[in-house]
């Protein structure tokens, strides 16, 4: 089973269990601070419990120096989490299994088209940047779209319902929805290098821990349609979700791991306190 009863390994009394899910491939910036400060309150509001996630499925870019610098800011801005840390890295096994399944019912094919893109695709998608391209679905009726067995070196996509509206109501920006094949295609959940996509880690860890909502940038709304799709085919339950609005820089751009300036380890060296930071953050554009 792939929605394991994790909460009592947890040490989760409440039934309000939320989630921080930085990856480790560069320095928390000052958006992180105001997404995980949401989750923290959410958390708090409900007498909840936050568990934390490193998001480690990059492997070019994935740094253990990164996975220390973000337990260090978490604790500065005052954010407390539930042990043990869950380390996405050890848990192949799990995704594979789930892609298995994925294929057994039908809704999961092997994609041999190319993707110049394709090492972006174990991060979390944004939408203005890098988000996935809907797909042409030239691999989707070949012969061997049936098969059942996961082959080395391939890609998999999942067969998203077309023209199908993907609706769900989040619970602070209000009613959400997409439209499969229009709004997003057949998208990544395996890439050939043997590593789950953004979208199905995100999905089996969420059950696995029964996280009950999900906290995070309003970037990643279409994935939750993605998320949705996915929490389905596998029989899952989904969470409730709350997508914050993005902070951004002077010039309109939402903040980067690349903003260098405004990475927390480079405030907390100018000397600023946890309690300056909202002041910062609200002299920046929210989108």
């Amino acid at each position: 089973m792939l929605s394991l009863p994790l909460r009592y390994a947890f040490g989760v009394t409440s039934s309000y269990i939320g989630r921080l899910a930085p990856s480790p491939t560069g320095l928390l910036h000052l958006g992180h601070a105001a997404t995980f400060w949401a989750a923290w309150h959410r958390a708090q509001e409900h007498s909840g419990t936050l568990l934390l996630r490193n998001e480690d499925l990059d492997p070019q870019r994935s740094r253990q120096e990164y996975v220390a610098a973000m337990i260090e800011d978490l604790a500065w801005l005052g954010i407390e989490w539930a042990p043990p840390m869950i380390v996405q890295s050890r848990r192949i096994s799990l995704y594979r299994e789930a892609l298995s399944r994925l294929l057994t019912a039908g809704y999961a094919y092997p994609c041999t088209c190319s993707r110049r893109d394709l090492a972006q695709m174990v991060q979390a998608p944004h939408e203005e940047s890098d988000d996935e391209p809907v797909y042409n679905g030239r691999c989707r009726s070949l012969e061997d779209a049936s098969s059942k067995r996961i082959e080395p070196g391939v890609n998999y996509r999942l067969r998203v319902p077309d023209g199908e509206t993907i609706r769900f109501t989040d619970r602070n920006l209000g009613p959400q929805n997409f439209v499969a094949g229009l709004d997003f295609g057949d998208f990544l959940i395996w890439r050939k290098d043997g590593l789950p996509s953004y979208q199905l880690a995100c999905v089996i860890d969420d059950a696995a821990t029964r996280i009950t909502e999900v906290v995070r940038g309003a970037d990643l709304l279409k994935s939750t349609a993605r998320q949705i799709l996915l929490q389905r085919a596998l029989k899952l339950q989904s969470p409730a979700y709350f997508h914050v609005q993005l902070l951004r820089d002077q010039n309109g751009a939402r903040l980067a791991k690349r903003h260098d300036a405004l990475a927390i380890r480079t405030l907390r060296e100018q000397g600023l306190t946890p309690e300056m930071l909202p002041m910062i953050s609200h002299s920046l554009k929210q989108k």
